[in-house]
């Protein structure tokens, strides 16, 4: 067996440097100890004890958020990873040193050189393609892992369906499905268990720099298609048992390599964003499961920030998720959750990004454009499809978590406007959908 980690960089910095140590560091044989397997899954006081901490030292050439073992590590001479894993970095054209730096840190990493700023989703197809391994790991630059990562995640995969421990978690806990991971509107995984191998397993990420709160933990895809962090603010004791989830989270996943051929793997005319919720989409509609394993912990330096073309990427993409993976008939029913969705995306950039609002109407064109590529692109999608649309939409939450994008009281009176609106959109869609 062999494990291939793919780690896309552009401009990384120090930051990729540091991603690349933590690996070095934290990623041990894939033999299955007992005590990995009572931090797979579990989500113990074992495995959240063993992450990397922030260091509190005084400011030096490395990152204020660069673990202490780190800080020491970086001055010592690299070794090369565990037999049976490889460490691929493809870099984008970068003009900031990082290639240069890999090179002379990390000799046992594969630097493969895109010759340009490809996108994460194609510069991630560009590490496959020169991958080896039967399992594929796709991990941010801005990560930091920590020990037991690999082998909680790969372990997941290799079990088909989760250890003993987690499967009598899950049959304990009743028909809990992505739904009700943090969304609060119930749902069940239903036919997603059409087949249930698991397609995608993702990290519990936290905070880098304050490990002991959460990032994310696999992602909330709402009704919309809006996709959301899971657990985001929340204590990293919160969510700790393995469960469905609606979408990985592209700064840690991993999965098949078989799997990931069949989907196609990304779709590398998004560019950027969202390219995680198509890919646990499209998985999902050939009868995958998407299952977040909190054994597996991973920090990453999050930050929630405008930058000029996010509006443009983020709701593009959105579009052509969604068009991409529902029936004609599904999205006709969403209609009207799509149009207020509309409504608060349009508020959304009055109030954050008013500078570049011309950038949701250069989405709209995109769309309009790119429509004959997007009916070969749907066309392929649903190809593959195993599972109804019934399925998916059960999976989708009803909740907007606003507070991701704006002030406390704006996020209150937004719950209080649309919580509501959108509880009732999902049940008359479920009331409908039965395709």
């Amino acid at each position: 067996m062999l494990v291939s980690v793919v780690v896309v960089n552009y401009n990384g910095g120090e930051a990729i440097l540091d991603c690349l140590q933590s690996v070095q560091l934290h990623t041990g044989h894939l033999v299955r100890s007992p005590a990995a397997e009572g931090m797979m899954g579990a989500g113990t006081d074992a495995a959240t004890e063993a992450l990397p901490r922030p260091t509190q030292a005084a400011p030096t050439e490395t990152t204020p958020t660069q673990t202490a073992r780190t800080q020491a590590a970086l001055t010592e001479a690299a070794q090369p990873l565990c037999e049976g894993v490889e460490v691929l970095v493809v870099d984008n054209a970068s003009d900031d040193g990082s290639p240069d730096a890999i090179k002379e840190k990390f000799p046992w990493v594969r630097l493969i050189p895109s010759g340009a700023n490809l996108g994460f989703g194609a510069g991630n197809n560009l590490g496959v393609r020169h991958a080896r391994g039967e399992y594929l790991v796709f991990l941010n630059p801005d990560t930091l892992v920590s020990e037991g990562w690999l082998d909680a995640l790969v372990g997941e995969l290799m079990h088909g369906g989760g250890s003993r421990e987690a499967n009598s978690r899950e049959a304990s806990s009743g028909d809990a499905g992505p739904g009700d991971a943090g969304s609060g509107d119930g749902g069940s995984r239903e036919a997603l268990n059409v087949r249930p191998e698991v397609g995608l397993v993702t990290s519990k990420i936290l905070m880098a720099d304050n490990p002991d709160i959460i990032n994310t933990c696999g992602n909330n895809v709402h009704l919309t298609g809006i996709t959301l962090c899971r657990g985001l603010g929340e204590p990293r004791t919160a969510m700790g048992k393995v469960e469905d989830v609606s979408a990985a989270s592209g700064a840690a996943f991993a999965m098949r390599r078989e799997v990931f051929e069949k989907l196609g793997g990304f779709d590398e005319d998004m560019f950027l964003y969202m390219e995680d919720t198509d890919l646990s989409l499209r998985a999902q509609l050939a009868g995958y499961r998407c299952r977040y394993v909190p054994g597996s912990i991973v920090l990453h330096r999050y930050a929630l920030k405008m930058t000029p073309m996010k509006v443009f990427y983020q709701e593009r993409n959105r579009y052509l998720t969604l068009l991409k993976n529902l029936r004609w008939a599904t999205l006709a029913v969403l209609l009207p959750a799509a149009l207020w969705a509309e409504v608060i995306t349009w508020a959304f950039v009055a109030l954050r990004d008013r500078a570049n609002a011309g950038n949701k109407i250069r989405a709209y064109r995109w769309i309009w454009s790119n429509w004959k590529s997007i009916l070969r692109k749907r066309a392929t999608a649903q190809s593959l499809r195993r599972a109804p649309d019934r399925a998916i939409v059960r999976s989708m939450s009803i909740r907007l978590d606003f507070g991701q994008a704006t002030s406390p009281a704006l996020a209150l009176v937004g719950h209080i406007v649309f919580d509501p609106i959108f509880a009732l959109f999902k049940l008359v869609a479920l009331a409908i959908v039965w395709w």
